[in-house]
């Protein structure tokens, strides 16, 4: 039936979500989602939500919830673009400020939904190499280009990229705008968004599915110049004009108002990385220096992939990537400490003894 199908489906070649299995006792440590659920408040918020204003289309802009985060970083409402998670946010981007003549630029390692979005709104693009050492060099970067974008820490790899980085890639791409995706900055990054008033090229993309637990609500935003901020609000009124529900709002805005939560439970994964990239180390696996919620890890004598295979046989889950250079690595999501534990224990089962 797919000859109803318009031209480009047959060109699509779509992003592979992470595995939501259905296994009972499960450790899913694949999809980097917060071990810890949600702030209270934003339970309390979303009930509180729940009245005969459903009936009733949602703010179009995403209010109050922008203004909060407006507050919150220390601009104006004019500088903060919301959207039904960041990667819609993300979309919109690709369509409204990187769809230029000259190719964009992104880390050769980096999220496999940019190229989905390049292939999908027909943008050339072409992969800049990370050093051997899975780091973002600014200087690789000084190149004819149309636009720039990585994520800051990168993922898979964890790595950040110091401010002066960051900057200095604006310094180099005045005329271009410098898309930089803070999924994971709270987990001990350091935010560009200090950047946005000196730099009008500058776009900062965050996410509250990461740090504030909140995958399931599907909120995201963009934090820049007005004039970048315009450009999204023409692509998303030409797409889908309310893309923030009423649930989505009042959870958001609630989530943002509960810093001490906010504080407490991202300073817990952190601790929670720490030990247990120590405890791969102390394994034999080479553990990347990671800022996010995961850690990107590999055994010098074990394949990936039949590691991969053998936590699955014990009700574990973690993320494998058959592709170039990262092909032998894991993607580990930092869970609960009881989670962490139960994964090292099944991994010092798979990897004692006989070496292949």
């Amino acid at each position: 039936m797919n000859r109803y199908w318009s031209p480009v489906v047959h060109t699509l070649t779509p992003y592979v979500p992470g595995e939501q299995p259905k296994i009972a006792n499960l450790i899913k440590l694949n999809t980097n989602e917060h071990p810890y659920g949600p702030s209270p408040k934003v339970i309390e918020a979303l009930h509180a939500s729940i009245s005969d204003d459903l009936r009733l289309y949602p703010d179009p802009n995403g209010e109050p919830f922008r203004s909060i985060v407006a507050k919150y970083h220390g601009l104006s409402p004019d500088c903060v673009f919301v959207g039904n998670g960041s990667d819609e946010v993300l979309g919109h981007v690709f369509l409204g400020l990187l769809k230029h003549e000259a190719p964009l630029l992104m880390p050769d390692v980096t999220y496999s939904f940019y190229p989905v979005y390049c292939q999908l709104y027909g943008i050339e693009y072409r992969t800049v190499p990370l050093t051997a050492a899975m780091e973002i060099r600014s200087e690789d970067y000084r190149q004819h280009c149309g636009g720039i974008i990585f994520p800051n820490p990168n993922a898979p790899t964890g790595i950040g990229l110091p401010l002066a980085g960051v900057e200095s890639l604006l310094q180099d791409h005045p005329d271009q705008v410098v898309v930089v995706d803070e999924a994971y900055v709270d987990f001990g990054g350091e935010s560009a968004v200090p950047l946005i008033r000196k730099y009008p090229n500058l776009l900062v993309v965050h996410t509250l599915s990461k740090s504030r637990s909140l995958a399931g609500l599907r909120v995201g935003f963009a934090l820049g110049n007005p004039a970048l901020i315009e450009a999204l609000n023409l692509v998303k009124n030409s797409f889908n004009s309310y893309p923030i529900d009423r649930l989505a709002i009042a959870g958001a805005a609630a989530a943002y108002e509960d810093e001490e939560y906010f504080q407490k439970t991202r300073l817990a994964v952190i601790s929670n990385r720490e030990t247990l990239a120590d405890e791969l180390r102390a394994m034999g696996f080479e553990v990347l220096p990671s800022l996010a919620n995961f850690v990107f890890a590999r055994h010098p004598y074990f394949d990936a992939a039949k590691l991969t295979e053998g936590l699955r046989n014990r009700a574990i889950i973690v993320r494998h990537f058959r592709l170039p250079r990262i092909e032998q690595f894991m993607r580990i999501t930092v869970g609960t400490e009881a989670q962490c534990g139960a994964l090292v224990e099944v991994l010092r089962e798979l990897t004692t003894g006989h070496r292949p």
